[in-house]
């Protein structure tokens, strides 16, 4: 079973055993949560959203409608995701672009991510980063906009 805050706001019942959802957070009713994941306070997680086993999400993070985030990834605090390229008030997208976040990949607090972006696995995304393009897997990637500088050792990382 997970372990839900009673600060919390809670709909969805698709969590997976073992996830941890701390004070003040809003989960809807579709978004899909996977096993052994921490969810720290202040998070919003939206409705067509799927989260893998073992993630970690620090506070202040908003996960959009459009998100794929594959299992072992770390998102740093007050990371921000964005799923609308061409955002207008009150005119909302049919489809929002998918902004997948591959197995073991790290991104540091107050990263951007632009919508529709793959990160590769075990990428890492330094912080403050602002992520325009894809980003390879075990690619180090940082600034502004984010620019590949150099890759993990994916030999001795964990993956």
């Amino acid at each position: 079973m997970p372990t839900i805050h009673p600060l919390s706001d809670v709909k969805s019942l698709h969590i997976g055993d073992g996830t941890r959802v701390w004070q003040f957070c809003v989960i809807l009713e579709n978004a899909r949560i996977g096993a052994g994941c921490n969810i720290a306070s202040h998070v919003f997680i939206e409705n067509d959203v799927i989260i893998g086993d073992r993630v970690t999400i620090k506070s202040g993070v908003q996960i959009w409608d459009g998100m794929r985030i594959a299992d072992d990834v770390f998102i740093g605090p007050n990371v921000t995701f964005t799923n609308d390229p061409f955002p207008r008030s009150r005119k909302p997208i049919a489809q929002y672009p998918v902004t997948t976040i591959c197995r073991g990949a790290s991104i540091g607090a107050n990263a951007t991510i632009l919508p529709g972006i793959t990160i590769g696995r075990g990428a890492m995304i330094g912080a403050g980063a602002v992520v325009t393009h894809n980003v390879p897997e075990n690619a180090i990637a940082i600034g502004n906009p984010a620019v590949v500088t150099s890759y993990v050792n994916a030999e001795t990382e964990p993956s």
